[in-house]
């Protein structure tokens, strides 16, 4: 009897443990969600949204379906005028866009939206409807709107700036502000009344597709809207976890894996990821942990992922949405775009991952064991998940369908996968007597109720991209008013003179500025309208040009002081916010090295006539120069590199950047004489010294 009671209370025992083991952990996980959501609420606006619970999250959720599911409709059925479409999907934009974003970022009271905001959207957005419903009548006004057309426009544009700054930020409204404040100076300023300016200047930018609803707003109502909800059915088929458990065994097992992790999986995510702060803390939430235990400096850890989830915006075929509109200012097919950016963007990684190998290798840092890596078997089953993502790059590289058309079918086949997804799940975890019917009943309700929480996800994640589209709109509509973009192409060209190189620098650092804290669309759009000019001003081909000013936007998310991606994996890391944006930048080397070669030999992006060998010639040599200027940096090769041999190795690295055989020679000679001699050291230093002589 004492045997069977102390039985039972060891099986008690072990119960209980085994219970307080799963809340522990249940609080970890938890505590993790918390951090996270803290850490996108604090670096990412698009996260800073008002807390809705009960009935009135239930209605706002409904709001926000609807809302994705009106886009959907709209694109693919409404052939009405232009003014119409554009204008009633702003007027939606600001009406959820007040109910989710709260005027500052403590502002999180629950169920609670103040009146000031209720006026705010009600006003605003009754601006673009007005000009929706009479847009035809405004039309035939052209120049001679009447004064009530006026302040509406006024109104309807300060209320869309204050949801930009709310979901967006400040910097963009910084540049916007002072452009319209020099339009409206320069049409003052040609004798003009102040009525007649503001007339001019409204009906331009609020009453035509050259401001408000210009290229931007369309191209996002077009295009990206349905790309972003696309990317959210995406990713709750699963296929998150998918990516990181194949970049797990792709590199987990080699020396640093879980950095090398940290670059593939990141690389895969935020192509379908329109932010690279969301694209920071969502994979670094697993993979900076991971880096940390493996041996990596918390900064160092931070920076991967901050650098490689800002590669992720340019990573084809989707490049965080920006694809589209590449292809719409350039002129060329959406497909052209996504294979020409390909080359460039493994370059950027390649220089991240040759930077973190050496790292591993500098701190004797090993891999993942093999046993904890997952199997093959398991990448094999569940390969269907990219499915979807091959569907969408077939209907559009044959031209099969139209974008819009194309997104939507994807975005079915997403749900289908999902469905099949979660259909086997349940299938292998059914329990005994449950029916095949019961299993495919229950997968089909957690299927639709993941397309809803999608169509949700996407109307949520549309708000900010649509709000900095129309800034982009007006900022680009001020530069064709006042003709600006020619008074600064011609400084900046006249500044340069012969030395192309100076243009190039002088725009990059006006990238890196104007990029700060602008979401990926956004960006390219200021750029596009801003920069690209200048750059073709200065006979660079419009492609090159388009790919530099775009990649130098988006570096500015992991250039001090503005780094909010990079600050973002600082918080996952706990380590210095600076020290990370630092090494965040260092690891991104390829990032600010690439689009010169981009600029100087556009056989890289696959322009003009050229022979394959010679893109081949142009990978192998940028490579071996990435790996010389990574090696610089790091300070360790075989051994640890003295400071000349560093810098020859820099300077190796950059002769190799310059298309020309004379400088890829200079450059091949220097790295591999460095290489050679650090490869000796190393033997030297592992060779036994002779015994003494007796």
């Amino acid at each position: 009897m004492g045997l069977f009671k102390k039985k039972r209370s060891d099986e008690a025992t072990d119960a209980a443990a085994e219970v307080m083991d799963a809340a522990a952990e249940s609080v970890e996980q938890d505590d993790a969600t918390a951090d996270v959501d803290d850490i996108m609420r604090k670096y990412d606006r698009e996260s800073n949204t008002r807390i809705w619970e009960g009935k009135p999250k239930i209605a706002i959720s409904i709001l926000l379906a609807l809302f994705s599911v009106y886009c959907i409709c709209m694109t693919l059925f409404y052939t009405g005028l232009p003014e119409t479409r554009l204008s009633l999907f702003v007027g939606f934009v600001i009406v959820i866009g007040y109910m989710m974003y709260p005027i500052r970022k403590g502002n999180l009271k629950v169920n609670y939206i103040p009146w000031y905001d209720l006026v705010l959207m009600i006003v605003g957005a009754g601006c673009f409807f007005y000009f929706a419903f009479n847009a035809m009548e405004i039309i035939r006004l052209a120049t001679r709107i009447q004064p009530h057309h006026v302040v509406i426009a006024v109104i309807g544009t300060l209320v869309l700036m204050e949801l930009c700054r709310r979901c967006v930020g400040v910097p963009i409204l910084c540049v916007v502000g002072c452009l319209l404040v020099y339009a409206f100076y320069w049409q003052f300023s040609n004798g003009t009344d102040l009525y007649l300016t503001f007339r001019n200047i409204t009906g331009k930018l609020f009453y035509s597709t050259s401001g408000v609803i210009g290229t931007p707003i369309n191209v996002c109502y077009t295009y990206i809207v349905l790309f972003i909800i696309f990317g959210a059915f995406l990713e709750r088929t699963g296929i998150a976890e998918f990516f990181i458990a194949m970049a797990n065994r792709i590199a987990g097992w080699s020396s640093g894996g879980a950095a090398k992790v940290a670059v593939i999986s990141s690389a895969l995510c935020g192509m379908v990821s329109g932010s690279s702060v969301g694209n920071t803390v969502t994979t670094g939430s697993v993979t900076i942990p991971m880096m940390k235990k493996t041996g990596y400096r918390p900064e160092f850890a931070g920076a991967v992922e901050a650098a490689s989830s800002t590669g992720g915006q340019i990573m084809p075929p989707i490049m965080g949405a920006a694809a589209f509109l590449m292809a719409e200012y350039m002129g060329i097919p959406y497909i052209e775009v996504a294979a020409k950016a390909i080359i460039p963007a493994l370059l950027y990684f390649a220089g991240i991952f040759i930077t973190v190998h050496l790292e591993a290798k500098r701190l004797g840092l090993k891999g993942i064991p093999m046993s904890e890596l997952p199997k093959v078997s398991y990448l094999v089953k569940n390969c269907y998940l990219i499915l979807p993502l091959v569907l969408l790059v077939w209907l559009v590289a044959t031209g099969a369908r139209t974008m819009a058309y194309s997104a939507a079918i994807s975005i079915a086949g997403a749900f289908i996968v999902g469905f099949i997804n979660f259909f086997i799940m349940n299938l292998q975890k059914r329990e005994d007597g449950e029916t095949v019917g019961a299993v495919f009943v229950t997968a089909l309700k957690i299927a639709l109720a993941a397309a809803y929480e999608a169509l949700q996800a996407g109307a949520k994640n549309c708000i900010a991209v649509a709000a900095a589209c129309a800034m982009a709109g007006l900022i680009a509509g001020c530069i064709t008013v006042t003709g600006l973009a020619s008074t600064l192409i011609n400084v900046i060209v006249n500044f340069a003179g012969d030395y192309v190189i100076i243009g190039l620098v002088l725009t990059m650092l006006t990238c890196i500025v104007l990029g700060m804290g602008v979401p990926t669309t956004a960006n390219y759009c200021i750029m596009a309208a801003t920069t690209a000019p200048i750059l073709i001003a200065l006979g660079i081909p419009q492609v090159a040009a388009h790919f530099f000013v775009f990649y130098f936007g988006i570096v500015a998310d992991i250039t001090p002081p503005v780094a909010l991606a990079a600050y973002a994996g600082s918080a996952i890391a706990r380590s210095d916010p600076m020290k990370t944006g630092l090494n965040a930048a260092r690891l991104a080397i390829a990032a600010f090295i690439v689009p010169y070669i981009l600029a100087f030999n556009p056989v890289m992006l696959l322009e003009g006539d050229f022979m394959w060998i010679q893109v081949v010639q142009v990978v192998v040599t940028s490579l071996v120069g990435l790996f010389g200027i990574a090696a610089a940096l790091n300070g360790t090769l075989f051994t640890k590199i003295n400071p000349v041999f560093r810098a020859v190795l820099a300077a190796g690295g950059i002769c190799m950047m310059v298309p020309d055989t004379v400088t890829d020679v200079i450059g091949i000679a220097a790295i591999a004489a460095v290489f050679v001699v650090q490869y000796l050291l190393k033997k030297r230093q592992q060779t036994p010294s002779a015994p003494a002589a007796a």
